[in-house]
Order: structure tokens, then C-alpha cells, then sequence
């Protein structure tokens, strides 16, 4: 033993400060290489070469399950994955729930001082307006050229001031649609005035209906009295839930989903959606997702979550993570927590204002499909139906963050759908006021090895420098820091000495 420890000795002796330089240059060029193959890895393929050979490779080898195992859901989704496209630009689209402007967003200013909704979302709305309610023919009514002027006014009084004008020459319904939104201050004169707007667009609608097949002119005549009385129709059906008749509201949904099952761009699904969880009648829900919840369609946060909230309502009054942890999951419950990992890689930004970490404001008249707006608008209707069904905020409470862990990096590449688009931030700045803070996808970490490869290549080059700088210093230091290392297992071995007979000790170390 004293042999080997003197030979040891004399090795660390004989060594030169050129040793040292040309050691930890070494090191510091493989582990930077190291560094190099790791970051190019992880931006091509999302993950480290490191961890998914242990976890591939060695885990199998020592007895461990491989939970990265494709699913089932890979196979069901290949008509997603062929479906993707690169979104190069962000759609915004209108609120199907947005609220009215004279009797919502007016009285919030009057209260609060602030204006609700920014100069940009007016804006879309104006044009939105100018699209539906107007047409090439509108020279024909004078109303109608009137209203053709209004929807164009920037300033409300100058709006309000073109639809009574026009009132005074005959009865336009798109005028009464213009005093509803924004000049009646309750929702009861809101209602009142659409109901005359009804009578007025339903008169416009037959007669276009009997010309429009007379002309193209006729034929935009006859498009733009549909959108009117379309519009009409779900405005008052609002008017209904907001007034506390649902049942009411619900068939009025239905019977317009019906007589104009084409005009799909109101969404008034979403409306339905929102009335039939208010009445509780959970399985004519299940029947509206069934419809709307396919791959093919347009996806918003409503379909996804109330999808959620139907599976998270099955086991959510019983669920415990605590005893979860202990018994696993069952299938019902993993429906539930695949339903509201789905939900929340859709839209992450739900999650903080259904549970309440993020105080919620009024949602725009135009939301980004998910985005903070869309987060906002559907919270602002449906938190309520989350919080009735026991259980399910508690449940989405201790599933929702876990969905990050299983999204690969980097986070634009989604398993259920097209990659998330990175100007969702912008449009929802120019959506959103300026006193709301937005909300931004929530950022990965970079992987283990990649920090420990960093970390490695900044040591050892350091050390490296350090070294070509001052040899002789580094030369004890390093020294002084092999004798520390070795001290434990010369201590350990003077113990197994002095407890075994020196003829036994003595054949062991010939041998």
C-alpha cells in the first residue's frame, strides 16, 4: 500500500506545468464539442442527445419503463399532423360573445374611467360592420346610403346622429341595430330596440329573397339582408340569457342554426354552448361538442374546455392527487387530465383566469384564437360553469401545468395542433388595453444536459486559461486537490491495514 502511494506521489511530482496546459485545454475543446453536438441536436430534433439515449436506451437496460412510448393519440391524430400548416400570420376573429357597447362597455367607462376596448378592436368592428350591413346597392334606400356614411364615422354621436336621420326616412333595420349597440344604456331598451329591428329586416329580407335571383346586384342585396337578420336574431337571443330567460335563448339558437345552417362565421355554437351549460343540460352540450369538436374545424377555446369541463365533471367531485399518486390514475381520470393537457396546449393562457391567479377584464369585441384575448373572453363567460361542477378547478389545478412537461421543445411543435403562432403577443397587445398586462406562452427550460455541458465548457476552459497563465500555481493547486481526493480512500485503506493480519494483506497485494 505504501508502494502504491509513493508511486502515486512521484507521478503527481514528475508532472510539468505542460501537462496541466495541455489537460485542460483538452478537456475544455471536448467538452465544448460536447456543448456544440448538444445545442445543434436539441434545435433540430427538440430534446437532448444526452437525456433520450438514457432514457431510450439505458432506463430499458436497468429496468425502467419508457413513458416517451408513442400513444395511441399519434395514430388517431395523423389526419391533424396532415392537416398542419404554418401560420404565417394571425386571424382574428369576432367575439361570438361580445358584449354591447352602450349598455356594457359605456357603463364600464362610466364607472371606472377606462376605456375597454382599444382604438385598434373599434377599428376591425368598423370594418366587420361596413361588410355584413352594407352592400353595392345601397344607393337604391335612402336609409341605406345613409348607414353606408354612419358605419364609416369614427365619432359615436356622429353615428347615433346618422342612424335617427335615416329613421326619419323609412324603418331601417340596420339603424336600430346601430341605437341598440350603442346608444340604448340597458339591456332591456338594447332588446327593445332589436325587436323593431327585426320587423324592419325581416320586410327587407322576403323582398330581396323574391329578386335575388335577378341580378348580381339583387343577389348582394339579398346576402346583406341575410347577415342583418342573422344578426338580429343572435342579438336577441343574447339579450334573452343576459335577461335570465336561457330556455328562451336556447331555442331561439337552435331554430337560427337551423334556418341558416351556412353562416358558420357568427359561431353561434358558441353562444348555444354557453346557454345550455348555464341551464346545467350537460348531455345536449356532449351533443353540440359532438358536432363541432372535429379535427377538420376551426378549433376555439370554448370547444376545447368545455370539452374538458364534461370529462373533468365524471371524476372531478372524487379526485385526490394524494391518493392519484398512490393508486395511479384510473381511465376515466386520464380521459380527463389528456382532455385538459389538449385544452391547455390549444390555449394556455385559460388556466390562470379559470383559477383565479389573473384578475380578469371585459373581453374585446375581437379575440386571437389562443390567444390572451380569446383566454380572456372565454373566462369571463365560463368560469362560472367551471366553478358550479365540483371539483373540476381543483382538478385543473394540479393537471394543467404538467401539460408543458409533455409538449417537445421547441413549444411551436404541438401534438394536436398547428404550430402555435409567435405573433399571438402583438395582435393581443393591439387587442387588449393598455392597464391589462398580457399574458405570453409560458417559456420551457432548457434540458439538464444542456446546462451541465455549458456549465462544463465554461469550467474547464476557464481552467484552462488559468493554467496557461500561471502553470506553476495551477500545478499545486492541482496537486493539493488529487491529494484531497485521494485522502478519503488512503484513510479508508490504513483502516483495512490495521484490522487484517499483515500475511494476508501482504498475499492480497501480490496478488
Amino acid at each position: 500500500m505504501f508502494g502504491t502511494e509513493s508511486s502515486l506521489s512521484m507521478f503527481l511530482n514528475t508532472l510539468t506545468p505542460k501537462f496541466y496546459v495541455a489537460l485542460t485545454g483538452t478537456s475544455s475543446l471536448i467538452s465544448g464539442l460536447i456543448l456544440i453536438f448538444e445545442w445543434w441536436y436539441f434545435r433540430k430534433y427538440g430534446t437532448s442527445f444526452i437525456e433520450q439515449v438514457s432514457v431510450s436506451h439505458l432506463r430499458p437496460l436497468l429496468g425502467g419503463v419508457d413513458s416517451s412510448s408513442p400513444s395511441n393519440s399519434n395514430t388517431s391524430n395523423g389526419e391533424a399532423d396532415s392537416n398542419r400548416q404554418s401560420v404565417s400570420e394571425c386571424k382574428v376573429w369576432r367575439n361570438p360573445l361580445n358584449l354591447f357597447r352602450g349598455a356594457e362597455y359605456n357603463r364600464y367607462t362610466w364607472v371606472t374611467g377606462r376605456e375597454p376596448l382599444t382604438y385598434y378592436d373599434m377599428n376591425l368592428s368598423a370594418q366587420d360592420h361596413q361588410t355584413f350591413f352594407t352592400c353595392d346597392s345601397d344607393h337604391l334606400r335612402p336609409a341605406d346610403a345613409i348607414m353606408q356614411k354612419a358605419w364609416r364615422e369614427r365619432n359615436p354621436q356622429a353615428r347615433i346622429s346618422a342612424a335617427h336621420e335615416a329613421l326619419e326616412l323609412e324603418d331601417c333595420a340596420t339603424a336600430y341595430i346601430l341605437l341598440a349597440e350603442e346608444e340604448a344604456t340597458t339591456i332591456m331598451e338594447a332588446e327593445r330596440l332589436f325587436k323593431q329591428a327585426l320587423k324592419a329586416g325581416e320586410g327587407c329580407y322576403r323582398r330581396s329573397q323574391q329578386l335575388q335571383h335577378h341580378g348580381t346586384q339583387y343577389e348582394a342585396q339579398h346576402r346583406r339582408d341575410t347577415n342583418v337578420l342573422v344578426y338580429i336574431k343572435r342579438r336577441l337571443a343574447m339579450c334573452s340569457r343576459k335577461l335570465g330567460r336561457t330556455r328562451e335563448a336556447v331555442k331561439m339558437m337552435r331554430d337560427l342554426m337551423k334556418e341558416f345552417p351556412l353562416l358558420s362565421m357568427f359561431n353561434i355554437h358558441e353562444n348555444l354552448l354557453e346557454s345550455l351549460l348555464e341551464l346545467q343540460n350537460y348531455a345536449d352540450v356532449q351533443a353540440v361538442l359532438a358536432k363541432y369538436d372535429d379535427i377538420s374545424l376551426p378549433k376555439s377555446a370554448t370547444i376545447c374546455y368545455t370539452a374538458a369541463l364534461l370529462k373533468a365533471r365524471a371524476v372531478s367531485d372524487k379526485f385526490s392527487p394524494e391518493a392519484a399518486s398512490r393508486r395511479g390514475l384510473s381511465t376515466a381520470e386520464m380521459n380527463a387530465v389528456e382532455a385538459i393537457h389538449r385544452a391547455v396546449e390549444f390555449n394556455p393562457h385559460v388556466p390562470k383566469y379559470l383559477l383565479e391567479m389573473k384578475s380578469l377584464i371585459l373581453p374585446p369585441e375581437h379575440i386571437l384564437k389562443r390567444g390572451d384575448s380569446e383566454a380572456i373572453a372565454y373566462a369571463f363567460f365560463h368560469l362560472q360553469h367551471w366553478k358550479r361542477v365540483e371539483g373540476a378547478l381543483n382538478l385543473l389545478h394540479c393537471t394543467w401545468e404538467g401539460t408543458f412537461r409533455m409538449i417537445p421543445y421547441p413549444l411551436e411543435k404541438g401534438h394536436l395542433f398547428y404550430p402555435y403562432p409567435v405573433c399571438t403577443e402583438t395582435a393581443d397587445r393591439e387587442l387588449l388595453p393598455m392597464f391589462h398586462e398580457v399574458s405570453v406562452y409560458p417559456k420551457k427550460e432548457l434540458p439538464f444536459f444542456i446546462l451541465f455541458t455549458a456549465g462544463l465548457c465554461s469550467f474547464t476552459a476557464m481552467l484552462a486559461l488559468l493554467t496557461h497563465q500561471f502553470p506553476e500555481l495551477m500545478g499545486v493547486f492541482a496537486k493539493a486537490f488529487l491529494s484531497t481526493l485521494f485522502a478519503p480512500l488512503n484513510f479508508i485503506m490504513e483502516k483495512v491495514e490495521s484490522i487484517l493480519p499483515s500475511s494476508l494483506w501482504h498475499q492480497l497485494t501480490r496478488i
